[in-house]
């Protein structure tokens, strides 16, 4: 088997994961072309019934929570700067023109979820008990000699057994929703990286 021209960095912070799931896609683009789609990503630009479902399904509890406040503003763009500025995810680390990765710590099957607030720098070696440790990674690699394959990966790594038997009952229900989200950012990577314009 062929190695990979370059290490993974997901490798690096869920080397093992105890869940994940991995989808691809062939763009009719180079690679870099690709990745930058991938880096200029704006989560509001995914589309479909499925897709605002899962979204809206996952948000549920929380608005139900928040029912009595002032209603949010709903964000108009949500890149990845975006997301490690404005969330509790945070950029664990970037292979330019190649991998981009981001993570976040919480108790994620819970109703409302529990996140924990980490620096990049921890995230490895954080071991608290009761949490999951999520990273999604990006990545692009040649397909040929004019497309390029883009992977979204997602690794689940359980800090104790406890964690890992509440996330496992979790996951099964889930699983289909992380689905249709991952098939819909590659979706509109790809729309982006062809057309050289949002979706």
């Amino acid at each position: 088997m062929t190695p990979l021209p370059f290490p993974l960095l997901a490798d690096q912070f869920a080397p093992r994961p105890d869940f994940g799931r991995t989808d691809h896609v062939v763009v009719n683009a180079d690679p870099m072309t690709a990745y930058q789609a991938v880096h200029e990503l704006d989560l509001t630009d995914l589309h479909g019934f499925l897709v605002t479902t899962a979204i809206g399904l996952r948000e549920l509890p929380e608005r139900w929570r928040e029912r009595h406040r002032r209603t949010p503003r709903t964000p108009t763009r949500m890149t990845i700067d975006d997301l490690a500025n404005g969330t509790d995810w945070v950029v664990l680390g970037e292979q330019p023109g190649q991998e981009l990765v981001v993570g976040a710590i919480g108790k994620v099957w819970r109703p409302v979820v529990r996140w924990r607030a980490v620096d990049a720098r921890d995230f490895q070696d954080f071991a608290e008990p009761g949490y999951a440790k999520v990273v999604c990674s990006l990545s692009t690699l040649p397909y040929g000699q004019r497309r390029t394959l883009v992977t979204a990966e997602t690794r689940v790594v359980l800090t104790d057994p406890r964690a890992w038997l509440s996330f496992r009952r979790y996951w099964r229900v889930s699983t289909p929703f992380v689905g249709i989200i991952s098939r819909a950012v590659l979706r509109t990577v790809k729309h982006s990286a062809e057309t050289g314009e949002p979706r």
